[in-house]
This record gives C-alpha cells, structure tokens and sequence, in this order.
C-alpha cells in the first residue's frame, strides 16, 4: 500500500495556515478580547469550508449522524473549538507571540501521551524520536526566546491539553466528512465564545477589524482544520501532530520573509532537528498481519490505498469522502493508526 504522501503534505500545509496565525493574532487582541476574537476565528472557519461542502455535496442533518461521530464530534466542539481557543487568546494576551508559538508545541506532548493512554494509538521507536526531537526544538528555541509569564504559559498548557483531546475525537470521527466535521466545530464553538465575548467583554468593533478576524478563521482554523482531519484520519493523531508541530517554525520563517526579523543560528538548529523529527516519522515501517471485520462509514480516503474497492465511480476525484462499505479482509502491509487501524496493544 502506497504511503499517505498527501496526508503528510496536509499536515505540512495545515500546519504553516496555522503558524501564520499567532502573530496574526496577536496584533489583533490590541483591539478585541479573547472570547470575541475566539468566536470570530471560528465563525471564520465555518464560512472557510462552506465552498468544499457544496462541492463535495456531503451535507445530511447531524440527526442523522451516527451515535459515536456526534460524541466525537461534540467532544471535538467542545474542547477544540471553546476551551483551546479562548485559553490560548487569554495566554496571548499575556505574553508575547513568539513566546506562546514555541509553547504551543507541547500539544505534541499532551496528544502523544493521551494516544498512548488512552486512544489505543501504537507509538512506536520512531515516534519516540520524533516526539524528543520536537520537544528538543522547542526547549532550544524557548532559551533563545527567554522566560514568559507563569499565568501565561499555564493557560498555554491547557489549551494544549484541550487541543489533545480534540485531536484524538476529531481522528477518530468516521460518520462525516472533514469539511463537515470543520463547518460544525466553527459555527457552533463560534456562535458559543462570541455570546460569551459579548456578554462579557462587550465588544465595541467596525466592520474592518471584524471581517479581518474572520478572514484569519478562514484560512488558519477553517482550511487548516480540514487539512488537519483528513492527516490525522490516515496517520494518526500523534503522528500527524508531530508534523502539525512544525508551525512555529514556519511562523518564525514567516516573520523573517515578511517582517524582516532575524533568525539566529539556535533557530537553525531547532529548525534542522524538527526537519529530522518530521524525516524519522515518514521512514516509519510498522507492519504485521490483521483483520478488518465488516465495515459501513465515512471518510476522506482514495481507491488505491488498499483498503476502498468500491468501483462503479470512475470520475470521482482520487481523494473523496462519502459512504461506503468495507467487507471483512485479512492482509499484510504498513500501516499507521488511521480509521482503519486501531488495535489493541497486545497485537502491536
């Protein structure tokens, strides 16, 4: 089976939208509150996947998803979408971006060590590495950056914890397509820290600073996100994660090309040591014999990955989501913990 080379380079995309907007961000919370901005972002991202739902011509009411994506999925909303956000916005707003960018990376940490508790996720040797590689990185560059605040960076650390959980629901969602699962999250989580934010805050803003908010949503939490699922869907949570941790880096790049600022030779070398994180990941080869039972749902996937031989749908485009089923195979190939790949421990 041909490795997800379009699920690592979503990840790669998702995580560069998502690294540009920190500082975005952070220029903004000098004229908008945490909760507003939150709700903003995320009604952003709601109005960012609109154009791929129709297309993909997915939608069905969430009535009629089953019992477990709306679990997966509230839970998603719930810690993903209000939680996360609004703890990483109020950390913002009290330490510098560069500061909470770096800290950010300790998603990484919470979602690997949740994976392995609790989500039946196999962490292999090479995962190891890429995870100490990652966290090596940001430890380089937050010497490079000096101390923050305590407050702040313990708000951090629980946005992140939020964002692990989220990142495990959201990978195992199999009812709803990834656009789907980003329209729901966005409008919802959205619709929730803006009442909060207005009730609260009491938010005095013009047309142009609102619609700047919600144009960061659409591409850094709406395109992203989608990205996002569909990666952790073939690769895993942690996996992808270790990839999706890559997004300080490009906005440090970002910062540099755009901004002028200067990158240091400790910068470099984080940089150098993610770039090996990320290359022991891909040379992962984890493989033995199993079982897939009788199998009816739906997901981002492609017909030569192995898995999905429905035929009879010639002019679909290689990567699509939409119903179908799977009937009981035995086989042997590499595999990481995707929709298709959850075993026990014990069979690792």
């Amino acid at each position: 089976m041909k490795r997800p080379k379009i699920a690592i380079w979503s990840a790669v995309i998702s995580a560069i939208l998502f690294g540009a907007s920190t500082p975005a961000s952070k220029w903004i919370l000098d004229s908008m509150q945490p909760f507003t901005l939150a709700g903003l972002l995320y009604l952003g991202a709601a109005v960012g996947v609109l154009p791929l739902i129709i297309k993909e011509k997915v939608y069905r009411s969430p009535q009629l998803y089953p019992a477990k994506t709306k679990k997966l999925l509230l839970g998603a909303i719930l810690f993903g979408g209000i939680i996360g956000p609004a703890l990483l916005l109020f950390g913002l707003a009290t330490a510098s971006s560069s500061s909470v960018s770096l800290w950010l990376n300790l998603e990484l940490v919470t979602t690997a060590l949740l994976g392995a508790i609790l989500f039946r996720e196999h962490i292999s040797i090479n995962s190891i590495l890429a995870v100490l590689g990652t966290v090596l990185a940001s430890m380089l560059l937050t010497v490079h950056e000096g101390s923050a605040g305590i407050i702040a960076g313990l708000l951090v650390l629980g946005a992140c914890v939020a964002w692990g959980f989220d990142n495990h629901f959201t990978s195992l969602i199999d009812g709803i397509s990834p656009a789907l699962t980003t329209f729901w999250k966005g409008l919802i989580a959205g619709t929730v820290n803006l009442i909060i934010g207005i009730i609260i805050e009491q938010p005095a803003l013009g047309a142009g600073i609102i619609a700047y908010a919600l144009l960061i949503g659409v591409f850094a939490y709406g395109v992203s996100i989608v990205l996002y699922i569909g990666s952790s869907q073939h690769l895993g949570a942690t996996r992808a994660q270790i990839i999706f941790g890559s997004a300080p880096f490009w906005g440090l790049l970002l910062s540099t090309v755009v901004l002028g600022e200067p990158i240091s030779i400790l910068q470099l070398v984080a940089a150098g040591l993610m770039v090996l994180s990320i290359a022991i990941l891909i040379r992962e080869d984890h493989h033995h014999g199993h079982t897939h039972m009788e199998l009816e749902h739906e997901h981002w996937h492609s017909h030569s990955d192995g898995h999905h031989d429905h035929h009879g749908e010639e002019s679909i485009p290689a990567w699509h989501s939409h119903p179908h089923h799977h009937h009981p195979v035995t086989h042997v190939h590499m595999h990481l913990p995707d929709l298709h790949h959850r075993h026990d421990h014990s069979s690792e």
